[in-house]
């Protein structure tokens, strides 16, 4: 198989170019697009939609897939005197055995 493909991980109308990558907000799951988004919020986006297509079924399919997106585990904290919700998301890198450094173009 191959390594997915931009569309595959960010949804339609993800391109790039040498400069630049483009993820249309449109194909970000959950995200209420507007010109004002955090960039926390559409990073969760993101992090949604290659979740869509980074599971550990695919990768187990695909020996050039590196990446599995996962839940984690939610917990509960305090901030002051709010209690917060903890949600977690798992980000597995897998590569050859060749270092310790993450080097983006390793995957």
């Amino acid at each position: 198989m191959a390594e997915p493909t931009l569309v595959q991980v960010f949804g339609t109308g993800a391109t790039q170019d040498s400069s630049s990558i483009t993820i249309q907000k449109s194909a970000l799951p959950r995200l209420t697009a507007s010109s004002s988004n955090s960039a926390e919020s559409l990073l969760v986006g993101i992090f949604l939609a290659a979740m869509n297509y980074l599971t550990q079924t695919n990768f187990d399919a695909n020996t050039d897939q590196s990446l599995i997106l996962g839940d984690g585990f939610s917990s509960f904290t305090t901030r002051g005197q709010t209690q917060y919700r903890l949600d977690q998301l798992t980000l597995s890198l897998a590569k050859i055995d060749t270092g310790s450094t993450i080097n983006p173009g390793d995957y």
